[in-house]
């Protein structure tokens, strides 16, 4: 008998256990605020349709991060940042979702209007002196946009194509990087997945060059480069072997940088 009654007591001691587990659990998971998880769809599409972006404007996709919008729209991410924030104060540069609609194109009201004053020069000259004026707008159109001198010494391993959106020139690491043309710095950092340690410089409203896989950056966001000046130093982040990927954009549109190069 008594030991029929200590099982008994043993067993009401492990319904009890059991009931008071099962209760605080429950109370757990009353009391745990619930977070709706964030919508995520990739770049063949989901299950929400945007309106094309309006002219001027980007719509986000998956995997967009700020500086690389801006790559590929040929624009500096700190001009990018300030239009945005000029739009809208709250805006955070390191928080965009897909489906924003960010402005990749300057303000009306600050847009330059380098071309028409060009132009407008070029008529004023031709009225005083018509033969000064033909001789420019003849060398206007003669001069290639952009020259640029070889960013590095080594063998082009990897030629430009539709995956590859420069070229690769191989080296060892730390070997000089150089600027291939005057300009200014408007990106020194390794946000952007798989270029590592990532330099661009911008050398006019048309066209900038990218410097990837640096083992060392020598210059910041802001600084003013001259053709030839050491921006960094080769290395291999983000890439299986020391090695300088060369990007030239023209509008933010990446074009083979060879013909360009001398």
């Amino acid at each position: 008998m008594k030991s029929s009654a200590n099982s008994m007591t043993n067993l009401s001691k492990s319904l009890l256990l059991a009931t008071l587990s099962a209760s605080l659990m429950l109370l757990v998971a009353c009391s745990t605020p619930r977070t709706k998880p964030a919508s995520v769809f990739d770049r063949s599409g989901g299950s929400v349709s945007y309106e094309p972006a309006p002219p001027g404007y980007y719509r986000v996709k998956k995997g967009d991060t700020l500086a690389r919008i801006a790559l590929d729209h040929g624009q500096a991410p700190r001009d990018v940042t300030q239009w945005n924030k000029d739009e809208n104060p709250n805006f955070n540069p390191n928080v965009i979702e897909v489906g924003d609609l960010v402005l990749i194109k300057p303000p009306a009201s600050t847009k330059a209007a380098k071309p028409v004053e060009k132009k407008s020069t070029l008529s004023v000259e031709k009225a005083d002196a018509p033969a000064q004026a033909e001789s420019a707008k003849s060398e206007v159109v003669a001069e290639p946009g952009i020259r640029l001198s070889w960013p590095a010494k080594g063998k082009v391993t990897g030629e430009f194509n539709e995956t590859n959106k420069g070229i690769d020139i191989a080296g060892k690491v730390g070997e000089p990087v150089l600027a291939a043309a005057d300009g200014k710095v408007v990106y020194a950092g390794n946000s952007l997945r798989g270029y590592g340690n990532l330099v661009i410089v911008k050398h006019d409203n048309t066209y900038l060059t990218a410097y990837a896989h640096n083992s060392k950056l020598l210059v910041k966001e802001g600084d003013s480069v001259r053709k030839g000046q050491k921006i960094a130093e080769m290395g291999d982040t983000d890439a299986n072997a020391p090695k300088l990927h060369f990007e030239l954009r023209v509008n933010g549109k990446p074009v083979n940088p060879t013909p360009y190069l001398q």
